[in-house]
């Protein structure tokens, strides 16, 4: 049934019940100055029909033969339309959550087989069954990396998603886990492995890399995993972009890798739902979040699946619990589950290389700010990159990412991505606005 708001009358019946008289005296026992007086900054409501005739315009308008160069963590790919066939199956689409085996094989088998293909992509010993999203992620491998190694700080490289840090900070603000952040090298765009073994001590629990980071750059992995294992810190390997992982070679060095599998046949869909994925080493297992469904036989013999291990607060004690994480992201990750069924190991190898060639032809004769090797995204110089995505609406293509709202030093940056789906024309296009601009600021520049 849809939402529909309970009436006065219905609230005051609440109240009564609760042996209140008002709204306010619910929050009649905190503090005056954490409470909200004014009234919040939001239109007025509308209607539903209202609301579905707005989504719907804004829709048509994006999908109205425009182009888009947009990456930063989500990404436009080819949905294979297997996917939304599989996952409407009433089977999958109504059910809750696999406590018994014996009614809910069928989740179980596809959670066990999304485990499998993600330890496959990653070079990890055991993954769990999905997470929320690649952002929520990062902070639970952080704090899992804090309980193996029994140490209080986290250093994160500027290059890791800025809105990733953002979550990171809020999750362990009251955590006694202080976050350190270090730079990434100006001229290669790659993390400055100096200014990390600089921070680098016997108090740090986890160190917490990006690859392809947020600039497209492909780090180097496995100096950042020595230089972290040399202090006894765990390496977190991060990735935004899945797809890479069918060509990059996987980040076997990391103890925990961290990410987000939005790539796989999961709709851009306003920013979600996603689903992320934690992985790593068998000897971690215990302090991994979530949960895991394992393989075993019946009675009879014959192949079965169970959960096999959920330390969450829901299944032991809270002190014991790795996390108050409850659930999984079963639907969203099964998407993921088909699109690597579907694709198989050399359909990715294929969809990874037409990424990377598309990716490099953009970059042609654009002005990169970084010179380290990229994937599918890259930075380029544009003076304006607001002035310049004006411009490219009027020829139907949205643009890339202005930099500066992250990382000021870059703020005559964008971040462009190419995928697949992206068009030659369009590619060129883009292209020719980015010379039109550039030559426009060398005219002014010499007036």
């Amino acid at each position: 049934m849809r939402y529909l708001p309970k009436s006065d009358s219905e609230r005051l019946e609440m109240l009564k019940a609760c042996g209140l008289s008002s709204l306010d005296d619910l929050v009649a026992h905190l503090p005056p100055e954490v409470l909200q007086k004014q009234a919040l900054e939001l239109p007025p409501g509308q209607s539903e029909y209202e609301i579905m005739d707005y989504f719907r315009a804004r829709g048509e308008r994006m999908a109205d033969g425009y182009a888009s160069f947009l990456g930063g963590g989500v990404y436009r790919h080819f949905r294979p339309v297997l996917a939304d066939v599989v996952v409407s199956r009433s089977e999958f689409l109504t059910s809750y959550t696999p406590y018994q085996a014996e009614i809910s094989q069928g989740t179980l088998m596809t959670i066990f087989e999304f485990q499998t293909m993600i330890c496959q992509l990653t070079g990890m010993e055991v993954a769990n069954a999905s997470m929320y999203d690649g952002s929520t992620a990062v902070p639970e491998a952080a704090l899992m990396a804090a309980r193996i190694t029994r140490r209080e700080r986290i250093l994160v490289a500027r290059g890791v998603h800025p809105e990733y840090r953002d979550v990171l900070k809020s999750s362990v603000k009251y955590q006694d886990l202080p976050v350190v952040e270090f730079g990434f090298d100006p001229e290669s765009g790659e993390i400055d492995l100096a200014d990390l073994a600089s921070k680098l001590d016997d108090t740090v629990a986890a160190v917490i890399i990006q690859s392809p980071n947020y600039f497209g750059v492909v780090e180097n992995t496995k100096a950042a995993a020595a230089l972290a294992h040399q202090h006894g810190a765990l390496l977190v390997s991060v990735f935004t972009e899945a797809v890479s992982l069918g060509l990059l070679t996987p980040p076997a060095e990391a103890d925990i890798v961290a990410g987000e599998l939005q790539s796989f046949a999961i709709s851009p869909s306003y920013g979600g739902p996603f689903a992320g994925v934690i992985a790593t080493k068998m000897a971690h297992i215990r302090q991994m979040p979530g949960r895991i469904v394992g393989q075993t036989t019946d009675l009879n013999g014959n192949r079965a699946f169970c959960l096999t291990l959920s330390t969450r607060e829901q299944h032991i004690r809270r002190e014991k619990a790795t996390s108050n994480i409850c659930t999984n992201q079963a639907l969203i990750a099964l998407m993921a589950t088909v699109f690597m069924a579907v694709y198989g190991k050399q359909g990715l190898r294929e969809l990874t290389s037409q990424n990377l060639a598309k990716a490099h032809y953009l970059a042609e004769g654009l002005d990169r700010r970084f010179s380290g090797p990229f994937f599918n995204e890259f930075v380029v110089r544009c003076g304006s990159p607001e002035a310049l995505n004006t411009a490219l609406l009027g020829e139907k293509i949205i643009g890339g990412i202005p930099l500066g709202r992250y990382y000021p030093e870059l703020a005559d940056c964008m971040l462009l991505c190419a995928t697949e789906m992206s068009r030659r024309d369009e590619m060129d296009t883009l292209k020719r606005a980015c010379a039109s601009q550039s030559e426009g600021m060398l005219a002014n520049s010499r007036v």
